[in-house]
């Protein structure tokens, strides 16, 4: 186990044929020397007072799937949103596509293809699926059209049968597929979901997990936070710790399900 700060290199890796595989080669060999699709170095982020991020320097590859762990309280929800614009960023330096995007709005960041699927959802109520799905549908980065409305409904048959229904009138984890439709129908590059799976019944679980399984084939990259780490590492490619703010272990996420010792201390399981 690496000590803390410490980050360990990332193995490389590619499956095979698929477009995510061919993809995913950017961090395993022939496109090394490409810039990451997201990149924060020496970011810093606090509420008031309260100095929640220190220092932390993360990278995402395209068609990378990463997973972001900790406790409660470690800061993962508050660099998600810094990522994403909603917290100002008190220091340090955010790239997306090779662009600063420090200080760009969530809307500015959004178009420069990321999907954020927050805790919470945040579907609109007083709108029905199809309007909370149209609402978001556009190209992705070079006019990609991947995901389109046929797409998600055939992903989340549920959505389907609730077209006409009003956000308020779909369960807890049906509104989840709902926010995680319209994220795809963005077309990102990078998907961000911040505890998909909170609260809902196994089924529903399962359902979700089966849908970011199929975005990670599909060569979308993806940062995933969720309180059941080992599907998160079942998951992702690479993981990354933080405890207090702080980026404490970094690597592949196969050996990070390996290492007893590195969950009991950061997880705490």
């Amino acid at each position: 186990m690496a000590a803390p700060n410490e980050c360990q290199a990332d193995d490389g890796y590619d499956t095979g044929g698929t477009a995510g595989s061919r993809r995913r080669r950017a961090v395993s060999g022939t496109d090394a020397g490409a810039a990451p699709l997201l990149r924060a170095t020496g970011l810093h982020a606090q509420y008031g007072e309260s100095h929640i991020l220190h220092g932390i320097d993360l990278s995402i590859a395209a068609g990378e799937a990463v997973g972001l762990l900790g406790r409660n309280g470690m800061g993962k929800s508050t660099l998600i949103r810094t990522l994403m614009g909603h917290v100002r960023a008190a220091a340090g330096t955010l790239t997306v596509r090779g662009a600063n995007a420090l200080a760009l709005r969530p809307d500015q960041i959004a178009r420069l293809g990321l999907a954020y699927v927050p805790e919470g959802r945040g579907i609109f109520p007083n709108l029905s699926v199809r309007e909370n799905l149209l609402m978001a549908a556009r190209a992705g980065n070079g006019g990609r059209r991947d995901w389109t409305m046929e797409k998600v409904l055939m992903a989340f048959p549920r959505l389907a049968e609730r077209i006409g229904h009003g956000g308020q009138q779909l369960s807890g984890g049906e509104q989840q597929m709902l926010a995680i439709g319209r994220a795809l129908l963005t077309n990102p590059d990078l998907l961000i979901l911040d505890e998909a799976t909170e609260g809902l019944a196994p089924f529903i679980v399962g359902e979700i997990w089966r849908i970011v399984a199929a975005v990670r084939a599909s060569g979308i990259a993806t940062l995933v936070v969720d309180r059941n780490y080992r599907s998160v590492l079942a998951h992702t490619d690479r993981a990354v710790v933080l405890e207090k703010g702080r980026v404490v272990w970094s690597g592949p996420s196969a050996v990070a399900l390996a290492d007893q010792a590195l969950l009991v201390r950061y997880l705490g399981v």
